[in-house]
């Protein structure tokens, strides 16, 4: 029997890549419901043209917060069954409001009585990867029959591809900036919404970028939002070579496509650090306050460094102290990381 399946997004660019693995699963479980996702505005262009559902709805897009609940309200109307990704209380109000007979979630914020099933968080308890937190809930709700944290013949996916108008896009883009196919492509991405405790220091970041210029003739493209543009400015000011700033000029879909045409991407724990993983896109994560472990970027082609100290993971916006944790990384050290990367792939 076909049902109509409301599905409330998570809010921000990682935890929606981490929660790709569950929707590719929940399509596969449930093949002939007809899947709405809605999602907040940055989030959207995510999941178009993947295959993973067959509706994606923006979602709070005015500054009226009536306004926004009226309408999440009215898409999710209809619906049979409402599965929330997104934890909040206020996801649970709309599934609620919207009559959907069945709603499914974690039973967090307060929630609980809003809901016809839920689950509880265990895999922070587990030592497990945040993308069987969203798997994790299909096995709690009783969607599935398969427990995926004790099921170790199952492996995620979380494999995104760019939108092909937008692969043309970035090329022609790139071609503007009189970027070559001879040469190496680096992706440099300084920025992380979170805080300052996730991002390693904008004179180490410049410092890398040159010898990634002078030594390997790589091209290195500055990545970041508009709100980023600063930092990317700053790491220019302080290089001695021209880097290629891209920093508040590109969309969800353009960014995509970007990271694609890298033949490495150096980051912080950040959005951008997962859509890399989600694009199989070799890459250094440069990890300060949080934990690799629950959030390090779900790739084979994937280095992590991270410097336990003391007082790591301390998972704080702001560190107290003096980050030593990215203190201890070193230019030199990601520089020998990038090169192996670079020349043997």
């Amino acid at each position: 029997m076909s049902r109509q399946v409301f599905i409330r997004s998570t809010n921000w660019i990682g935890d929606a890549v981490m929660s790709v693995a569950a929707l590719r699963e929940f399509r596969r479980l449930y093949p002939h419901d007809h899947l709405v996702l809605a999602a907040r505005p940055w989030v959207a262009g995510l999941f178009e043209n993947q295959g993973l559902v067959d509706q994606v709805i923006s979602i709070e897009t005015t500054t009226s917060r009536v306004a926004n609940f009226k309408h999440a309200v009215a898409v999710a109307r209809s619906s049979d069954r409402a599965l929330l990704l997104q934890n909040a209380f206020g996801s649970a109000l709309v599934a609620l409001a919207a009559r959907v007979p069945e709603r499914l979630g974690y039973s967090t914020d307060g929630r609980k009585l809003l809901l016809t099933r839920s689950g509880l968080p265990r895999i922070k308890r587990l030592g497990r990867h945040q993308i069987y937190y969203y798997l994790d809930l299909l096995y709690q709700v009783g969607l599935s029959d398969r427990d995926y944290l004790s099921d170790s013949d199952f492996k995620p996916d979380i494999h995104l591809v760019p939108a092909p108008n937008a692969v043309e896009s970035a090329a022609q883009l790139l071609a503007d900036n009189g970027v070559v196919r001879e040469r190496p492509v680096v992706g440099v991405n300084p920025g992380a919404f979170f805080g300052s405790a996730k991002r390693w220091f904008i004179d180490r970041y410049a410092a890398l970028a040159d010898l990634l210029i002078q030594r390997l003739d790589a091209q290195v493209l500055i990545f970041g939002s508009a709100g980023e543009r600063e930092i990317a400015d700053g790491i220019r000011g302080m290089m001695q070579c021209r880097p290629i700033i891209l920093a508040g000029t590109t969309d969800l879909r353009s960014l995509l496509a970007l990271i694609s045409r890298c033949d490495l991407f150096i980051t912080n724990d950040s959005g951008p650090m997962h859509l890399a993983a989600a694009l199989d896109t070799p890459q250094i994560a440069l990890f300060g306050s949080t934990d690799e472990i629950a959030t390090g970027p779900y790739s084979s082609k994937a280095l992590v460094v991270h410097k336990h100290v003391e007082c790591s993971p301390c998972l704080l916006r702001e560190c107290p102290l003096d980050l030593r944790c990215f203190d201890r990384i070193q230019v030199d050290e990601v520089y020998e990381l990038a090169k192996t990367s670079l020349t043997h792939g």
